[in-house]
């Protein structure tokens, strides 16, 4: 049994890290969702596609469908629109797409009586300092990703996906309401997999995080309620 006292701590993002359906609800029959959000990324959208999200709506569960769209303007707008059409809860697009295209994308959900959240992706987790030296950005990571932030912040959007060391400064520059999600997520002997910006539940409180994203630490264990279960009491 969770411990559900879960407030005031980073709410749970579970991000379904699967290649096929039954591996997806062997888990995701374990879950409550007044607990846990759910995550579609690429593989299993591109898999399953919006008849998967209907099932999980039906369940009761609030979906993060994070495709990152990076595009043109007039074609993120269009793809922002039709994923808002499928009623998930939060959506991503990438910070680096520039003014314009994150500007559409705000615009694209303006009809919406009941709109998902808008986030950005700053910096994947797997980026390092020489990545971006490597693409011809000379300035650090850290001044990367606080420079996204607040551009996507001025363009109206709800908030951004970074690295957890980040979200302290982010909370400074673009106030509290901002939303902070967090991949890279590591606990009890966790293999950092190809992420190398990672922090644990306890630091995702200290730094003021709204919510954390959980991928193959859950859905690699052997007994993932027990393991979300001391990922809550340890943030508590």
């Amino acid at each position: 049994m969770l411990n559900t006292d879960y407030f005031n701590i980073p709410k749970i993002i579970i991000a379904l890290d699967f290649n096929n359906k039954k591996a997806a609800m062997k888990l995701v029959d374990l879950l409550d969702p007044s607990l846990f959000y759910l995550k579609i990324g690429k593989e299993m959208f591109t898999i399953l596609g919006k008849k998967f999200i209907n099932e999980l709506h039906q369940l009761g569960f609030n979906i993060f469908l994070d495709l990152k769209f990076h595009d043109i303007p007039n074609t993120v707008f269009n793809a922002t629109k039709a994923a808002a059409d499928l009623g998930i809860w939060m959506l991503s697009v990438h910070a680096a797409g520039g003014k314009k295209m994150l500007t559409y994308a705000k615009k694209a959900l303006k009809s919406f009586k009941k709109r998902p959240l808008l986030i950005a992706v700053t910096a994947l987790t797997s980026l390092k300092q020489e990545d971006l030296k490597n693409i011809g950005i000379q300035i650090s990571l850290q001044d990367y990703i606080l420079i996204l932030s607040k551009l996507s912040y001025d363009c109206g959007l709800d908030g951004v996906v970074c690295p957890g060391k980040e979200a302290e400064k982010i909370k400074l520059l673009c106030g509290d309401k901002y939303k902070i999600i967090t991949p890279g997520i590591r606990c009890f002997n966790d293999s950092n997999f190809d992420q190398n910006q990672t922090i644990t539940p306890k630091q995702a409180k200290k730094f003021l995080i709204d919510y954390i994203v959980i991928g193959r630490s859950i859905t690699s264990s052997i007994n993932p309620i027990k393991k979300l279960n001391f990922i809550i009491q340890s943030m508590q």
